[in-house]
């Protein structure tokens, strides 16, 4: 299991770098082109936009997995050992929960109703399944790694201390 995991960490990270680098280089393009060339690239924007939003949903898979995520932890650090770990409990359930309801099950209708009938992006031309494809995916790969999470945080139980 810790190995499948720490392939999809090390694939998520190499295809983050590679996204980042060529979104730089789209805007990069756009600016020169329009400035310079006095000539504006119409796919640039595009690409651009379409990298964002893959960029956005695939890191917060990432930095959920390497616990970089935003979190507001003051209350739960005040809690006695026993909340802190049923709160952890409960928000890796509610993080599952919303990748299986939201961005699996709503994903997969939002990529199939763009390729039925055929949704084509302006620009590019491409289809905008392919695009809207990153809300399954990210789905199940944030399901994942809440299952992970979960099982983990449930391994680690905290002893009951019995009162003589």
């Amino acid at each position: 299991m810790n190995n499948i995991i720490s392939a999809i960490d090390k694939v998520l990270k190499i295809s983050l770098i590679v996204m980042l680098s060529a979104i730089i280089l789209a805007v990069l393009w756009q600016v020169l082109s329009r400035y310079l060339l006095q000539s504006p690239s119409s796919g640039s924007e595009e690409i651009a936009r379409f990298l964002l939003i893959w960029i956005s949903l695939l890191g917060g898979v990432y930095s959920y997995r390497m616990k970089m995520h935003l979190g507001l932890d003051v209350l739960v650090k005040k809690m006695p050992p026993k909340q802190e770990w049923a709160s952890q409990i409960l928000c890796h359930l509610l993080v599952l929960a919303f990748s299986m309801s939201v961005l699996v099950v709503g994903g997969f209708n939002l990529v199939l109703l763009t390729f039925n009938p055929v949704q084509i992006s302006a620009a590019l031309g491409i289809h905008m399944g392919y695009v809207y494809m990153v809300l399954p995916l990210s789905g199940i790969l944030m399901s994942f790694s809440a299952l992970n999470e979960l099982l983990t945080t449930w391994q680690q139980r905290v002893p009951t201390t019995e009162v003589n």
